[in-house]
């Protein structure tokens, strides 16, 4: 639609829009509650501001975290606030892998099957941890066997590749 200073225009000729004749569409700005102008506007005497008090006062009030008084949720924690519990006793929470490198399964009968109790057994691990994890170090010379069968054991990804390419089975 056209305003009056476009109509007025001569033909041919360029409207340029100015910022001061912005304005926002009707009815996408609330007009604002004006207090303490009389009965009819439901915002006297107190002016929304409740009775007398501690929340009256300018910057009264109790704050998000209060809970009635009893210890506060910040307060209660056994540790300080934005401290993760993992971060702190590595024995509780973490799991510990005992880790053998792929080329030490280079010699290795493929029909016994691969668990943590056979490769503590045969020396290859002193001790189990959680578990066991197996990673992908190759060492030159050595290659592995085709057809071992895994059983309760973690593969890195390279170690996981590499094992599917000798036709092992992970389980």
């Amino acid at each position: 639609m056209a305003t009056k200073k476009e109509k007025a225009a001569p033909k041919g000729s360029v409207v340029v829009m100015k910022l001061g004749s912005l304005a926002p569409a009707k009815g996408s700005r609330p007009k604002r509650v004006r207090i303490g102008r009389g009965h009819g506007s439901g915002m006297v005497k107190t002016g929304g501001e409740g009775g007398k008090g501690q929340t009256v006062r300018s910057g009264g009030g109790k704050g998000p975290a209060f809970e009635g008084g009893q210890t506060p949720w910040a307060r209660r924690l056994p540790h300080r606030r934005g401290y993760s519990q993992k971060a702190r006793d590595i024995g509780h929470f973490r799991s510990r892998f005992a880790v053998l490198n792929l080329h030490r399964l280079d010699g290795w009968d493929a029909s016994i099957e691969i668990s943590p109790e056979t490769l503590k057994e045969r020396g290859l691990l002193s001790d189990l941890h959680d578990g066991v994890k197996v990673l992908g170090a190759v060492k030159a010379g050595k290659t592995l066997p085709t057809g071992l069968r895994f059983r309760d054991v973690v593969f890195s990804a390279t170690a996981r590749e590499a094992l599917l390419a000798a036709g092992a089975q992970l389980g």
